[in-house]
């Protein structure tokens, strides 16, 4: 077996923390209630007394609780920080209650597994590494993209987890690609994902397949992207004798699908994204397609910006 080679611990400095001040409990906190509404008025989210820093706007406090606060199977804690039991013995499980909260269980996580694989020169750099990023999140100097707000530190720092779903991670042991054996041990994190098809319906990487692999991504808050030029045009001939439905009608079936899937779980439609060469035969029912799916967003957009400005 090849031996992986030694990672060269880091030395982390202090630029905005001190020593034995933790930058998480130094600033003040207020309990919001927290809610997001449609057009008309009516609530979609709701959640009273939510923890967030008293410098946060309501916006990015109704964010942070509606999108990326775990919602269930998180231990409850009593006011002195000892886990709540039930009349059995067992925690009391709920969601997530504060910013303070979501930010520790992501930095704990990203601390534990630096450790682990000997990124840190020694503990006080690790210290020192939690210290300034737990104070450049709570203060909105620096924010990770959507799938580590949902996914990171849920098993580390909750011990959630759940069946495997079918994702790969390298083991830094061996730099070798293995299956994972659960959700949360290893999760999904990533932001974007480039993935191909070939003009195949039903088989391993075909046009079938890519849907339950974009779905996986989905399901997890994260967003992937395709170049759809693999495949043929409708009314291309197939090997049985027959015709294609073309490359149209299977796009269609796979916005349908990310249409109904939310991001992570809890937020806005997946993010796809969808390409194809200039050369392609549909090509230009393609753009049209897409001209009209733009229309959506830029609806959207303006119907935003006018909320917006009526709010203020």
């Amino acid at each position: 077996m090849k031996k992986m080679r030694p990672i060269r611990g880091l030395t982390i400095n202090r630029f905005f923390t001190a020593p034995d001040v933790d930058p998480i409990k130094d600033i003040e906190y207020i309990e919001r209630d927290c809610r997001i509404t449609k057009q008309d008025g009516s609530i979609v989210f709701e959640m009273k007394n939510f923890r967030t820093p008293k410098s946060w706007s309501q916006n990015a406090s109704d964010i942070m609780a509606s999108k990326y606060a775990r919602k269930a199977g998180v231990p409850q804690m009593d006011e002195n920080g000892k886990v709540i039991k039930d009349k059995k013995g067992k925690p009391v499980l709920g969601g997530e209650l504060g910013a303070d909260q979501i930010i520790s269980r992501m930095t704990g996580c990203w601390r534990m597994w630096a450790e682990e694989n000997g990124y840190f020169d020694n503990k006080e750099s690790a210290d020192i590494y939690e210290a300034e990023i737990n104070h450049m999140l709570i203060n909105q100097m620096v924010a990770p993209n959507s799938p580590q707000w949902f996914n990171t530190g849920l098993n580390s720092a909750y011990g959630i987890n759940g069946p495997a779903q079918g994702h790969y991670y390298a083991d830094p042991k061996t730099g070798k690609i293995k299956k994972s054996e659960d959700s949360y041990t290893h999760p999904q994190p990533h932001a974007c994902f480039i993935q191909s098809v070939k003009d195949d319906l039903v088989n391993e990487g075909g046009i079938m397949d890519l849907w339950m692999r974009e779905a996986r991504l989905f399901k997890y808050g994260s967003g992937t992207g395709t170049n759809f030029s693999a495949i043929r045009g409708g009314g291309e001939t197939l090997s049985g004798g027959g015709f294609s439905s073309g490359l149209m009608s299977f796009l269609k079936i796979g916005d349908r699908a990310a249409g109904a899937i939310k991001s992570g779980g809890t937020t806005r439609r997946a993010a796809k994204m969808v390409c194809l060469d200039i050369n392609h035969p549909e090509i230009e029912s393609f753009i049209d397609w897409k001209v009209e799916e733009e229309k959506k967003h830029i609806t959207y957009i303006c119907l935003y910006l006018v909320c917006t400005r009526l709010a203020v």
